[in-house]
């Protein structure tokens, strides 16, 4: 079912959503199901699955350090397809621009529309971590607004290389991000605002926000985009604190601001034990304040593991 529907059914009613990793090549899915499990009494109508970027890694070779290309955390399809078949469960990959060809990326559409995935979530992606800017793949594509051209036109029947008519098209429910402090590469918040106009112009049908810590930037990102003319569905992405380095790697990451009154609190914990507690009790805050506006869903960073994302759950749903 699609993302929409799902909310349309709802009447109201908070969702509630998470997204996970896949994980390290080479490792066990059994560990992921483990960590899902215990979030399904809230009924997630839906779970995210993200896509990794390639990296180059070394392979020493007989003294010789051998640069190679490769994807550490690869399986998200497949991924999609366990979490379907175990828990019956919509699942949303993570389809990227970095690191695909079109034709690549055709592929795995294809291949979500057979398994009978219904949700696309359709972004950029990030830099290569030896790149300074993003750099498009050769023969991929440059933005998120020319994936989600791509997906909606397969919808239509129009492939890379020629029109198929055919009574069954793909019929996929378009996600795409959207910044409330801004994108890092956005020179103003209404630029950006334009950017996300034109993705909903081409086809995107609800957005999620990237992690925010202070509930008013995410209202006022929404009463500017609702002035914008984006009517769509706007899913707040929240992320409870797990560790003390966070406090630094996350504003460097996705050049968000941290309210003070949250810095002051895990800077005088004494340990991640306290800082995760910290983590789960703002989040709590955040979600109350957020349910209580009518938010369509409530979705989850979990990045892999579950129980703090239990602990919120309990106290909002």
């Amino acid at each position: 079912m699609k993302v929409t529907e799902h909310i349309r059914r709802a009447k109201g009613e908070t969702l509630f959503s998470f997204e996970i990793i896949p994980p390290i090549k080479g490792r066990s899915i059994t560990e992921l199901h483990e960590n899902i499990a215990p979030l399904m009494e809230f009924k997630p109508p839906f779970i995210d699955v993200t896509t990794s970027r390639e990296e180059y890694v070394y392979i020493d070779r007989d003294g010789l350090l051998d640069k190679k290309l490769t994807r550490m955390r690869p399986g998200t399809v497949g991924i999609c397809a366990s979490i379907k078949h175990k828990f019956d469960v919509d699942s949303i990959p993570h389809v990227l621009c970095g690191g695909f060809t079109k034709e690549e990326t055709e592929y795995l559409l294809v291949d979500c529309h057979y398994l009978g995935i219904d949700n696309i979530m359709a972004l950029r992606g990030d830099a290569m971590k030896e790149e300074q800017y993003f750099e498009p793949t050769d023969g991929g594509h440059l933005y998120a607004s020319d994936l989600v051209q791509q997906i909606r036109n397969l919808t239509c029947g129009k492939y890379l290389h020629e029109v198929i008519e055919t009574d069954h098209n793909a019929d996929f429910c378009i996600g795409v991000a959207g910044y409330p402090e801004k994108h890092m590469e956005a020179p103003s918040l209404k630029t950006d605002l334009k950017w996300l106009k034109h993705k909903i112009n081409l086809g995107a049908d609800y957005v999620v926000t990237q992690m925010f810590f202070d509930n008013k930037k995410y209202f006022e990102f929404v009463e500017a985009a609702r002035k914008e003319g984006i009517d769509v569905p706007i899913i707040p992405g929240v992320k409870p604190i797990a560790i003390k380095k966070h406090l630094h790697i996350l504003p460097q990451i996705f050049r968000i601001d941290l309210p003070q009154d949250l810095i002051d609190q895990v800077e005088s914990c004494a340990n991640n034990k306290q800082v995760r507690q910290v983590g789960i009790e703002w989040a709590i805050e955040q979600s109350k304040e957020l349910k209580a506006a009518g938010v369509p869903v409530l979705h989850y960073y979990s990045m892999g593991k579950s129980d703090n994302i239990k602990a919120i759950a309990e106290a909002i749903f």
